[in-house]
């Protein structure tokens, strides 16, 4: 296995190869404890990571903004300044590769938790954050603010903590939806995370991507870099164009201390199954994840709060309007909140399946099924995506 300087030896030569001669430059006067060199490398990987889609990017240049990272955040700490260091070190993870990851996490480790994760939280936040939490419980105040017909078709089947045995035999192989209760009361993160001083001491100080706006599909989605400190700050925003979430970012993987919280449910290991990727959805009351479809099979855990969910088959899609964009191909053209009948004349007349989902719930969304999710409190919830490819996945 190569060694932490053999992988930037290597790394640095391709990137040689690639024509990137004053990057290597400029980082090797940064190993050498050039500041400005260290900045001005990680300002070179950062514009090549921004000259096509991140799909089209290469591999080298993800590593070498990591790699540049390292540098600055090294420089930095050496320096006594920890926050700018932490923040560098963040943004290796958030948008660097994955040759130098197991670097960063040590890095991070190394810096310790500091004064600014232990940031004091005032009592009234406190309060607020608990009712936060808790609210969404009135289901006559809930109604209003779902799409029509809500709660009014077939709900979703409910069971209590069956064997995997079960849960494949019923649900797995069929494809049915089930919402899986008494299954996640043993993780930390069920106790620990009502706890906002908690969040605070171990993240505060962490630097996350949040999404902002009514939902990712909308035109004016915006994309921010904050700390989570300022992240929870923004918990009682009113302004609905302006909410914040964290929505499909592997967080987890950010942050261990989170990961330690909770554990993979032996459900995920229908199939064979091979985890694909672990998400969080964390974010205020009010915010909407429009209805699409995923290509993995989905254990959706709601580990905080509580959450309308809406589900439709893979068989009705031509009546969700899809989108014809290659992007957003998995995206409905529908508005559920507000269905244009002329536009999408098919939709209200479609069967569906709903429910409420709980904290401490599992629901079990199979590949392809539309769904549409409304956080009705502060919520956090957990996706864990799985394939399979020894049992056949009739819709993905």
């Amino acid at each position: 296995m190569a060694t932490g300087g053999e992988k930037r030896a290597a790394l640095l030569r391709q990137i040689t190869e690639e024509g990137g001669f004053a990057f290597v430059a400029s980082a090797e006067k940064a190993a050498a404890g050039d500041l400005r060199a260290a900045e001005a490398a990680r300002e070179m990987a950062w514009e090549q990571l921004h000259s096509a889609p991140r799909a089209e990017v290469g591999a080298a240049w993800l590593d070498a903004y990591a790699l540049a990272c390292l540098h600055v955040a090294g420089l930095r700490a050496a320096a006594g300044d920890r926050r700018a260091a932490l923040r560098a070190l963040d943004m290796g993870l958030i948008m660097g590769g994955g040759l130098l990851r197991a670097e960063l996490d040590d890095a991070i480790a190394g810096l310790g938790r500091g004064e600014a994760g232990a940031v004091p939280v005032a009592d009234g936040d406190v309060q607020r954050w608990e009712e936060g939490i808790a609210g969404g419980r009135d289901l006559d105040d809930v109604l209003k603010l779902l799409p029509v017909n809500s709660l009014s078709c077939k709900q979703i089947e409910r069971r209590s903590c069956i064997s995997l045995e079960a849960f494949i035999r019923d649900y797995f192989l069929c494809e049915s939806p089930v919402i899986l209760s008494g299954c996640i009361e043993h993780w930390p993160a069920r106790t620990k995370w009502k706890d906002i001083k908690y969040l605070q001491s171990i993240a505060g100080d962490r630097t996350i991507p949040v999404k902002v706006g009514k939902n990712y599909a909308c035109a004016e989605l915006k994309q921010e870099l904050i700390t989570f400190s300022q992240f929870l700050e923004r918990m009682w925003s009113s302004d609905s164009a302006n909410l914040a979430c964290v929505a499909q970012h592997q967080l987890f993987d950010q942050i261990k201390e989170l990961h330690k919280d909770i554990t993979v449910p032996e459900y995920c290991l229908a199939g064979g199954g091979k985890l694909q990727s672990l998400n969080a959805w964390f974010g205020p009351h009010g915010t909407i994840t429009p209805l699409h479809h995923d290509p993995h099979h989905n254990l959706f855990a709601q580990v905080l709060g509580r959450k309308y969910v809406r589900l439709y088959p893979a068989s009705v899609s031509v009546g969700l309007y899809p989108n014809t964009e290659s992007m957003l191909s998995n995206t409905s053209q529908v508005d559920l909140d507000n269905i244009d009948e002329k536009e999408h004349p098919k939709t209200a007349a479609l069967e569906f399946m709903d429910c409420i989902l709980e904290e401490g719930d599992l629901l079990y969304i199979p590949p392809k099924w539309w769904h549409y999710v409304r956080s009705l409190s502060i919520s956090f919830s957990v996706s864990f995506w799985w394939r399979t490819s020894d049992l056949p996945s009739g819709s993905s």
